[in-house]
């Protein structure tokens, strides 16, 4: 009995690879097996940094306003704790957003949050 083949699907299979490993440099992106290993490795890393982006956001965040506190003469941990306790629900974006761009704004809350 001869040797069969699905070499459609085969082919169809790895024209995936290929198609996401155009403009890799070199041999990954024209050799199907080191363009399929690169391509699963970008993708992993993409899945992985997708999860860090988040964290990294929220340490530049927490630093502009820690930085914006300290101008301010308080402590980012006490400003934190003022607006819980003045029940000033504001997430950690916007104050970031108006200690960048709104000083004024932002040194009113420090205020409130000291008394």
């Amino acid at each position: 009995m001869p040797r069969s083949t699905n070499n459609p699907a085969a082919h169809r299979r790895r024209k995936k690879y290929m198609l996401a490993a155009r403009g890799y440099f070199g041999r990954r992106g024209t050799n199907y097996r080191m363009a399929r290993q690169t391509y699963e490795r970008g993708m992993a890393f993409a899945f992985a940094h997708r999860k860090q982006k988040k964290r990294n956001f929220r340490s530049l965040w927490i630093t502009r306003i820690n930085a914006a506190c300290r101008n301010n003469d308080m402590s980012y941990s006490r400003f934190i704790n003022g607006l819980h306790k003045a029940n000033i629900e504001i997430n950690r974006k916007a104050l970031a957003h108006l200690a960048w761009h709104d000083s004024e704004a932002f040194a009113k809350l420090v205020e409130i949050a000291k008394g």
